[in-house]
C-alpha cells in the first residue's frame, strides 16, 4: 500500500483547498485546472481524469458555484412562483405535471427550476423568497393581479413568463381558452336540460375564503383563470333565462373541499341537478359528496370537471381537457426565447369538452324540487 500522506497542520489545514492547490500539486496552470470542470473538451481524457483525481485526494470540490454565476451574469436557475404552500404544489396533478414539462423544456440548456411558494400562514410576508431569489428568471404559474407576490416580480425587471394571467408589459404571456371550456361544459348540462347549476369555483382571491360567493365578491375576483370560467359559465346561461347558477369558493383545489363544498351546495339548494367544477381534483370530491347522499351520478346528480387529468378516465367524468404537458412545454419555450433576447408571442392553447359517462339528463323535470 503506498503510505499515508501526512495530515496537513496549521492555519492552513483550516482553509478549503483551492483550484491553484490543484494546479501546484501537479504542476500546471490554474486555467488547465480550471479547464477540467468548465471547458473538458479542451484537455484529454489522461489529463482530466488526473487533474480530476488530484483534486479528490487534496479535498477540493470544484469552483465555487456563487463565484461561478458571478463571472458568467447567470446563476442557472429559473424561478416558478407559485401562490400557494409548498406541500399542495405536489398534491396537485395538474400543478405536477405542469412542473415537470417546464423541466423538460429548460433541461437541455443546463437550467434548473426553483419553485418558489407561499408560506402557510396568509399574514407572512410572500414576497420575500421572491425578492431574495438568486434567478435567472420568473415563471409565474399562479398569483392574484395585483397582489404583492406578482408585483414582486415584476419590480425584480427579470425575463418573466406569466401562465394563465392578464398580460403584463414587458412579460410573456402563455394561457388557455379558459372561459371557452366552462362554456362548453355548462351549455352540455344546459342542452341536457338542467337548469339548476352549481359551480365549484376555484379561489376568487388570496384570502383563503370559502363557502358562497356573493355578487360583491364575484365583482373582486382576482384570479384570472376563475374570472374567466365564472365568464364562460355565464355566457352559457344567458341563452337561457330560466336557469340558475349558484357558485361556491373552495378555501383550496382539494377533494375535500370539492366534498365540502358540494354538500353545503345540494344542501342549501336541493333542486340542483348539475354541477360544473374548475378542476377535476374538486370534481372527486363532488362524486364523494354524492356518493354520500346516496345519490346517483348522473342518475341524480350531473358532474362535469375541468383539466381532464390522467386519472378522471378511470372515474369516467366528464370534463374539460386542458393540454397541461403543451402548456409547460409553451412556457419552457418562452423563458428560453426571454434569456436569449427574443420577444416571443403570446400563447393560447385550446380546451375542448370530453363527455363521458358522469352527466345525463335530469331525472326530474327542471325546476322540480329534489
Amino acid at each position: 500500500m503506498p503510505p499515508a500522506k501526512p495530515v496537513p497542520t496549521g492555519p492552513r489545514a483550516a482553509s478549503r483547498p483551492t483550484l491553484r492547490d490543484v494546479a501546484r500539486t501537479l504542476g500546471v496552470s490554474v486555467a488547465t485546472v480550471s479547464n477540467a470542470y468548465n471547458r473538458p473538451d479542451q484537455l484529454s481524457e489522461d489529463l482530466r481524469d488526473r487533474i480530476l483525481a488530484a483534486a479528490r485526494d487534496l479535498g477540493y470540490q470544484g469552483p465555487d458555484p456563487l463565484a461561478r454565476s458571478l463571472r458568467r451574469g447567470r446563476t442557472g436557475v429559473l424561478g416558478v412562483v407559485y401562490d400557494a404552500p409548498l406541500d399542495y404544489a405536489f398534491a396537485d396533478p395538474a400543478a405536477a405535471l405542469f412542473l415537470g414539462s417546464v423541466t423538460r423544456a429548460v433541461q437541455d440548456r443546463d437550467l434548473n427550476v426553483l419553485l418558489l411558494a407561499a408560506p402557510h400562514d396568509p399574514q407572512a410576508d410572500a414576497t420575500l423568497a421572491v425578492r431574495n431569489a438568486s434567478v435567472d428568471g420568473f415563471i409565474v404559474y399562479c398569483a392574484a393581479e395585483g397582489s404583492p407576490l406578482l408585483r414582486a416580480v415584476l419590480d425584480r425587471a427579470l425575463p418573466t413568463v406569466l401562465v394563465d394571467q392578464d398580460p403584463q408589459a414587458g412579460s410573456a404571456h402563455v394561457g388557455i381558452d379558459d372561459a371557452g371550456g366552462a362554456q362548453a361544459a355548462a351549455a352540455h348540462l344546459l342542452d341536457l336540460g338542467h337548469r339548476q347549476l352549481g359551480v365549484l369555483c376555484l379561489e376568487l382571491a388570496d384570502d383563503r375564503h370559502q363557502g358562497a360567493v356573493s355578487p360583491a365578491r364575484e365583482t373582486r375576483v382576482a384570479y384570472r383563470t376563475t374570472a374567466q370560467r365564472i365568464r364562460g359559465y355565464r355566457a352559457a346561461m344567458a341563452a337561457h333565462p330560466d336557469a340558475t347558477l349558484h357558485l361556491m369558493e373552495a378555501g383550496q383545489n382539494t377533494p375535500a373541499d370539492g366534498e365540502a363544498l358540494t354538500l353545503d351546495l345540494l344542501r342549501a339548494h336541493p333542486e340542483v341537478t348539475g354541477v360544473v367544477c374548475m378542476s377535476d381534483v374538486l370534481a372527486q370530491g363532488a362524486l364523494r359528496a354524492a356518493a354520500t347522499l346516496g345519490l346517483r351520478v348522473p342518475g341524480d346528480l350531473s358532474v362535469i370537471g375541468y383539466d381532464d387529468l390522467p386519472s378522471s378516465g378511470a372515474l369516467n367524468l366528464t370534463t374539460v381537457w386542458q393540454p397541461t404537458p403543451d402548456k409547460g412545454a409553451a412556457v419552457g419555450a418562452a423563458i428560453l426565447a426571454l434569456l436569449d433576447g427574443q420577444e416571443p408571442a403570446p400563447v393560447t392553447l385550446p380546451t375542448r369538452l370530453v363527455v363521458r359517462g358522469s352527466t345525463a339528463p335530469p331525472s326530474l323535470p327542471a325546476g322540480s324540487p329534489a
